[in-house]
């Protein structure tokens, strides 16, 4: 079993809850610091939306590459093995890091009169949608969190906040947002400055878009509990007159900060490494090659095998270490000297030759006659002591923080080409994507909805490619807007005119009126769009049992080494102290969802409340 570092202990989390007054972190950059006084709503508005964290390091670092691994999107550099089977640590609570800011605007606003503090009640209204949206992140990995009760003690509220049933959480979500659409749509005489907003400006129809769109997200994890309220809360999202998030000014999609006195986490999302242990698999990879999806090239990084180090390994007469994946797309011919010569790439072509995902073979990395290639390339790839190009893809980390320095794949003797420029990051939260895709769902299970599933799903789709293309700009990933002028077979990775279309063109991109193929095919895009929220793909996957074992259109790969019955569906528990605060909250909230501390098959079995009566792994959807 692993060991896991302990990330956030209950006594920890008792100092969020006991949360007094603000710091002036998100001051520099839309507010004069002397004119911010403490229960200032415009400030405390502001520091929540720089407190509102659902992409944390911990996250990515513990969580991301696991959830990776179980959902078969990627696969450990050293291969699958048995630990397939062990968990994952639970994450601190992210959701009281915006609760707190709410509650303290409600309390500033306690303090005021009626007449004034009506003026800030859209900002209590977005504050809410962003707690619901935390909300929903932090019971997908545990179930059952604190909420009614959590981040007052400041007023008087208890340190031992009890523990919310998820299914009550889901009704009260549902009924705040159905209040947070009316104020923000409604209200009038209302203080909400653009400048405190850096999500939307001050523009709270988009937040009202975004309220009723986060619904779709709860009732999409209600397919197995109660379908039908599911399908009905479907049917009056598509029908609110505030809409949806419709286009690119609708997608909650943004930069916090361009720079932070404070912190430059703030503003570059943090500068430690994460994912450095798993790439793509090669199940996923081919699999966006094939059919010309174009995220492939902004969630995954093209390998180090440019032209110029294939003819590095020719001139040294080592054709035969060139993996033969990346030979077999290469035009060469051989001279009378019996040299290789590179004259250009086949198939596909760049970019698209540069993506290799890793085999899921079980124990494949410890197999270097069969699988050397790629798990044994620190020695086959190996040019010498400085140099060793990695043949297979590994996720863009460029897409989740903004300090990551790149160099690009030279031969020896070249002059290094490098990318140490820092850039303010760009994170995904919910978009026009999601929301069709969920529309073309809930459409296939029989909701009432103004469009057809084919439409939804189309326009998720395109939604999705641009909204990756737009992030991968934004976030200045190697290979985006350039080819670094060294190899003259190289090509930039920037969306081109008309790929959309040459991808929904192809068959396994399209519904075809097969409702349980279709339905197969929609959850499979929502995997892909979700590769940028690993907690979103792991609920997905978990809800539809999507990939699917025997599947022609992405299969999932069955190990009898380590059964789906053992793969994890929740996160691991720490052991509470006795002596901690909440330990008599925790064990009963553990107790109440039948939980068990520890990993192993107890976390496929004790599952999350709305994960009960869900496919298997690999199971494929319920119709």
């Amino acid at each position: 079993m692993k060991k896991y570092k302990i990330l956030l202990t209950s006594a920890l989390a008792l100092l969020a809850l006991s949360f007094g007054s603000c710091k002036d972190d998100f001051a520099e950059i839309n507010t004069d610091p002397a004119a911010v006084t403490d229960g200032n709503p415009s400030y405390l508005f502001a520091q929540a939306v720089l407190a509102f964290e659902p992409q944390g390091y911990t996250y990515w670092f513990y969580n991301a590459s696991e959830i990776f691994a179980w959902t078969q999107a990627g696969v450990s550099t050293g291969g699958v093995s048995s630990s397939l089977a062990d968990g994952a640590p639970e994450q601190g609570l992210g959701v009281i890091d915006v609760l707190k800011y709410a509650n303290e605007l409600a309390h500033a606003r306690s303090l005021m009169d009626e007449e004034e503090s009506a003026k800030y009640a859209q900002y209590a209204a977005a504050l809410d949608v962003l707690c619901v949206y935390m909300g929903i992140f932090d019971t997908d990995f545990i179930g059952n969190i604190p909420y009614t009760e959590a981040a007052q003690a400041a007023h008087g509220g208890t340190l031992t906040p009890k523990y919310d049933k998820v299914e009550d959480l889901y009704n009260l979500w549902l009924n705040d947002l159905d209040k947070d659409i009316d104020v923000l749509s409604n209200a009038a005489g209302q203080v909400f400055q653009a400048s405190q907003d850096v999500i939307y400006n001050g523009d709270v129809k988009k937040w009202a878009k975004l309220a009723n769109s986060l619904k779709l997200k709860i009732a999409a994890r209600l397919i197995s509990q109660n379908r039908a309220k599911a399908l009905s809360i479907a049917q009056e999202v598509a029908s609110a007159s505030c809409g949806v998030l419709d286009g690119e000014a609708d997608d909650f999609l943004f930069n916090k900060a361009k720079a932070s006195t404070t912190s430059d986490d703030y503003a570059y999302h943090w500068n430690n490494g994460v994912l450095a242990g798993i790439g793509g698999s090669q199940t996923m990879i081919d699999f966006m090659v094939e059919n010309r999806d174009p995220r492939v090239r902004f969630v995954f990084r093209k390998n180090s095998w440019n032209s110029k180090v294939v003819q590095l390994f020719f001139d040294a007469k080592r054709e035969k270490d060139v993996p033969k994946y990346i030979l077999d797309n290469v035009d060469y011919e051989v001279g009378a000297d019996g040299l290789y010569q590179f004259k250009g790439w086949k198939g596909a072509g760049e970019p698209w030759v540069r993506y290799y995902g890793l085999p899921l073979a079980f124990d494949a990395g410890q197999q270097a006659g069969t699988y050397g290639d790629w798990f044994n390339y620190s020695v086959q790839c190996r040019y010498n002591e400085n140099y060793t190009y990695r043949p297979y893809s590994m996720f863009q980390t460029e897409m989740i923080y903004g300090r990551v320095e790149f160099t690009y794949p030279t031969v020896p003797g070249d002059a290094a080409i490098e990318d140490k420029t820092a850039t303010p990051w760009w994170g995904i939260y919910m978009t026009t994507a999601e929301v069709n895709l969920y529309l073309a769902e809930f459409k296939l299970l029989g909701a009432n909805l103004p469009a057809s599933a084919d439409a939804y799903f189309n326009k998720a789709l395109e939604a999705s490619v641009k909204e990756y293309d737009r992030l991968a700009k934004n976030n200045k990933i190697p290979y985006y807007g350039t080819t670094y002028n060294y190899d003259p077979h190289e090509k930039a990775i920037d969306l081109v005119s008309g790929e959309i279309e040459t991808m929904m063109g192809n068959k396994k991109y399209q519904l075809t009126g097969n409702a349980a193929t279709d339905l197969e095919k929609v959850y499979i895009q929502q995997l892909v769009h979700f590769f940028m929220q690993p907690i979103d793909l792991y609920a997905t996957a978990r809800r539809s049992g999507v990939p699917k074992i025997g599947s022609d259109i992405l299969n999932r790969v069955n190990y009898t080494q380590v059964p789906t019955t053992s793969i994890p569906r929740r996160m691991a528990l720490n052991q509470p102290s006795p002596t901690d605060l909440m330990y008599n909250v925790l064990m009963e909230s553990y107790k109440d969802q039948g939980y068990t501390v520890g990993s192993g098959t107890i976390l496929n079995s004790e599952r999350v409340w709305q994960d009960k009566g869900a496919p298997q792994w690999g199971e494929g959807p319920k119709m």
